[in-house]
Formats: C-alpha cells, sequence, structure tokens
C-alpha cells in the first residue's frame, strides 16, 4: 500500500507571514491538530513546515507569549520529514519512527504537496487489515469445524 493510497488529501494550509491566532481558530474550525505551512496557500505548493497545536500549546502558551505577536512561520517547525505518495506505507511509517514524528507532508513527484499522513491513519489502516486477518482466522476455524465434525 502506498502513502498516496491513504493520506488525507484535505489539507489546511497557511503562509508564514500569517498569524499564529488565525492558525489556531483554523485548527479548531477543521478540528485538525496541524496546518501545513507552504510559500503558496494554492496551486503547486512546496511545505515549508508544520504548525501542530502542541506547538501553539508548548512554544507559545506555556511561555506566556502573546500570541497575536507570533506569526506561523516564527512558530512552525521547519525540520520537516516530507514523505512522497508513492512512497510504501512501510516504509513511510519506518522513518516517521526513526525520527518520532506522528505527522508528515505528502508531497507528489514534482515536491508540490498533495496531503497529509498522520498516525492515526496508519493505525486505522492497520487495525482493519488486523481486523480481517482475525476474521481469516475465525473462518477457517469454522470450516474446519464443519468438514470434519
Amino acid at each position: 500500500m502506498l502513502i498516496g493510497e491513504i493520506c488525507n488529501r484535505d489539507v489546511i494550509v497557511m503562509t508564514p507571514k500569517e498569524s499564529v491566532v488565525d492558525a489556531a481558530r483554523l485548527m479548531r474550525e477543521h478540528h485538525v491538530g496541524s496546518i501545513i505551512v507552504a510559500d503558496k496557500p494554492d496551486g503547486e505548493r512546496e511545505p515549508l513546515g508544520m504548525l501542530t497545536d502542541r506547538d501553539v500549546a508548548i512554544e507559545i502558551v506555556a511561555r506566556d507569549v502573546a500570541p497575536d505577536a507570533v506569526t506561523v512561520g516564527d512558530a512552525m517547525s521547519q525540520d520537516l520529514l516530507v514523505l512522497t505518495e508513492s512512497e510504501g506505507l512501510l516504509d513511510g511509517l519506518r522513518r516517521m519512527r526513526e525520527r518520532g514524528i506522528r505527522r508528515a507532508p505528502v508531497v507528489n513527484q514534482h515536491g508540490g504537496l498533495v496531503g497529509i499522513i498522520t498516525l492515526d491513519d496508519i493505525l486505522e489502516i492497520v487495525a482493519e487489515q488486523l481486523f480481517d486477518v482475525v476474521n481469516l482466522m475465525n473462518r477457517g476455524q469454522r470450516r474446519e469445524r464443519h468438514a470434519r465434525p
């Protein structure tokens, strides 16, 4: 399975010059925990960074920094792990684990943003596959019981 098959393509994007307060409002409005930061909000966008709800809480609120004085570019994480949509799910998960990252932007072959993959997305897929394995095992056991009373 490829990252591009399961990534969320409905991504909230802001530019570095926008307000952190506006970013927090967007996160709340869209029920997301992160915003991708790109130089252009529309069209072929190259991810520059990511702002998470944790960045806002830990780096701004907990340090008593006035949120109105901070831009998205000031607070964003710049050391991004970027995954490609053609990358295998297990390879992407391995890279996320190595870096301790729960979310990663997903780009196309030209480096343009196409989506975001989160640990929650991956867990959902893995849970579905495990459920299928359990059902297969149960079905095999039932078939065997009926074939050999």
